[in-house]
């Protein structure tokens, strides 16, 4: 019975991850007509009249149990789901998913310095692992490095803190409650955006993503914006269906199918690849995070 718990765990969060990876590529698309915040406000707005009313029906718990600590734990991903968003309008999408993938070595990290949970010496190896992918990724050199390359590895950074909150102060909370947290403080990230550059002449075009306040709606922009949301609601419940079902560090090794299948999308739609640095980098960073979430599991313990 385990085993097959585990293997339809498995198939649920290789659907959600191959599904994201799939529609996230169209960010580029939306971002050439409007701005960041309005997507994010936009997108907030239709996954909560979308998934309030189910869970109001089915009887599902929107409000926490503990306001501030998913407000606390929201914050953090939802900060971090702005700068991956962010990113995706400049950068190769396999290098802002490795960049969000290097959240695994930020926890392991801030784990045994806030926490003082004692690594072994073969996440110490992962921890290297990961910093050399993301030294490879970044470029740290006069030539080749972009200020703006930071910012999918920052996304990792807040993701880890939101996987820290998770875990310390948001046990019993229901999946519509956290839900429902994340994307109220993303609509309101994407609000504040909005109301800043409200009288803004930013465009796309000019300014791009960051800076570009409300603009006149596209037929594509909501198009895809309106398909992010459908997919992503549909994507997190898989992954959030495989956490129920089957052990956690079981499940955690199948997200890095997001890789592959954001970066084969990426290559069919728009003939995007990194060069063999970039491969190399995001080839350490998974193997970090695996090396993190298989020793965990051997240990009996949370990556």
């Amino acid at each position: 019975m385990a085993r097959t718990q585990t293997l339809r765990a498995a198939g649920c969060v290789i659907a959600g991850m191959a599904l994201m990876g799939f529609i996230d590529n169209f960010v580029k698309v939306i971002a050439q007509d409007i701005g960041l915040w309005q997507f994010h406000l936009s997108r907030s707005i239709f996954v909560l009249a979308l998934l309030v009313p189910i869970a109001l029906w089915r009887g599902w718990a929107v409000w926490p149990k503990r306001v501030w600590a998913v407000l606390l734990r929201s914050f953090c991903v939802a900060t971090s789901m702005m700068l991956y968003f962010g990113a995706l309008a400049a950068l190769p999408i396999a290098q802002v998913g490795a960049g969000l993938f290097t959240a695994p070595i930020f926890v392991l990290v801030l784990s045994a310095l806030v926490f003082k949970t004692p690594i072994g010496k073969w996440r110490i190896l992962a921890v290297a692992l990961g910093f050399g992918g993301v030294l490879l990724l970044l470029r740290p050199n006069a030539e080749a490095f972009s200020w703006i390359s930071i910012i999918p590895v920052l996304a990792g950074m807040f993701y880890a803190f939101g996987a820290l909150c998770t875990r310390s102060f948001c046990e019993g909370e229901g999946t519509t409650a956290l839900l429902s947290g994340f994307f109220l403080v993303l609509g309101l990230w994407g609000a504040g955006g909005v109301i800043a550059l409200w009288a803004s002449t930013a465009t796309p075009a000019t300014h791009g993503f960051f800076q570009t306040g409300w603009q006149p709606w596209t037929t594509s922009a909501a198009f895809w914006t309106l398909m992010q949301g459908v997919i992503s609601v549909l994507a997190i419940g898989l992954i959030t269906r495989a956490y129920q079902i089957a052990e956690a560090s079981h499940v955690a090794v199948f997200e890095y199918v997001f890789l592959i299948s954001a970066g084969g999308w990426a290559f069919i739609l728009w003939g995007e690849a990194p060069d063999a640095a970039g491969i190399l980098g995001i080839a350490l960073i998974v193997a970090a995070g695996l090396v993190i979430i298989l020793r965990s599991r051997s240990e009996g313990v949370q990556a």
